[in-house]
């Protein structure tokens, strides 16, 4: 089973399950190997994806453009790529702990 969080040249990337059509955006939690963020936004047109980009960034603290989708854009798995960041102060932002080693 893949990390939800991992390090590569340049930032990090997260694991999300994405959720489109829900009464709101918002991050749900841990779900697998993944992060479950649920949007308001449609599937249609990359309306979704815009969303969740922008939830990602926003609870990140961090600009739109910091965010993209590596992998999986017609997918509800996807990998995105937070430029700058590091896998701990990421974990910490979204109220994770998962594959961080908090006695560092």
């Amino acid at each position: 089973m893949a990390d939800v969080i991992a390090e590569v040249p340049g930032g990090v990337e997260l694991r999300v399950k994405v959720v489109p059509g829900a009464s709101r955006d918002r991050i749900a939690g841990l779900l697998g190997d993944a992060l479950k963020v649920q949007v308001a936004s449609a599937p249609e047109r990359g309306k979704a994806n815009a969303s969740v980009m922008a939830l990602i960034a926003r609870a990140l603290g961090l600009s739109a453009r910091d965010v993209s989708i590596v992998r999986g854009r017609t997918s509800p798995q996807k990998v995105l790529m937070i430029r700058g960041g590091s896998k701990a102060a990421v974990a910490m932002a979204l109220g994770l702990n998962y594959g961080v080693d908090e006695s560092a």
